[in-house]
């Protein structure tokens, strides 16, 4: 059986979880939260660069969420096909991977961490530069997503990245309404059941958002 270390509010453990969900993956969940003191001791132990999630599956233990994707398409493929089977597309959606992990999570977690840093050790110039990276973002996106349902012809890969990165980014610096494309996108990653699922878990433990998290979602 395969297991999963992460934490229900963990963005990157969402993105993981959803790809199990997609193909009813059969997996165990293993908790990082702090009352789960023997997941996190043994997660230290598989994974000393201490971030999550982390998937084991039998002898092998796989950490960083694409990389957890890509072993899953591999090794424990489904109905849903989580890389394009085209090389071309799957190229494409291995970068719209990355935009949506180093251009939109990547941006949120700079302002999110700005919040968490101690009084008087803020970082008003990065925070505002994240803001510029994620309107770039937006827009790019936006006139990507023009006309596409998923960010592939099929919801795969890129999707997996981009519920948990549009969930998050749009609460930390909202997407504007001139956005539309990329509004709907976001409607309708929140729509798939597997996504729904994992906002579902992670709705107790909502007061964690050092931002507040507004009263929508």
């Amino acid at each position: 059986m395969l297991q999963l270390f992460g934490h229900d509010f963990s963005s990157y453990t969402w993105k993981a979880k959803i790809a199990l969900y997609e193909n009813a993956t059969p997996f165990v969940g293993r908790s990082l939260a702090p009352d789960h003191p023997d997941n996190l001791a043994e997660w230290a132990q598989r994974w000393p660069l201490a971030k999550f999630p982390v998937l084991v599956d039998g002898d092998r233990t796989i950490g960083e969420a694409t990389a957890i994707i890509e072993h899953l398409a591999v090794r424990h493929p489904g109905p849903i096909a989580l890389i394009p089977g085209d090389p071309d597309d799957a190229v494409e959606a291995r970068m719209l991977d990355r935009v949506f992990d180093n251009h939109v999570m990547g941006p949120m977690q700079t302002i999110v961490g700005d919040a968490l840093r101690p009084a008087g050790t803020g970082d008003p110039f990065g925070v505002d530069a994240a803001r510029g990276a994620l309107d770039r973002s937006y827009a790019w996106l936006d006139a990507q997503m023009s006309g596409r349902c998923w960010s592939m012809t099929d919801f795969g890969l890129a999707d997996c990245a981009a519920a948990p990165a549009l969930f998050y980014a749009d609460w930390a610096h909202p997407i504007p309404d001139r956005h539309a494309a990329l509004k709907a996108y976001r409607a309708r990653l929140l729509a798939r059941p597997s996504v729904a699922r994992a906002v579902d878990e992670a709705r107790p433990y909502r007061d964690f958002f050092p931002l507040g998290a507004p009263d929508r979602d």
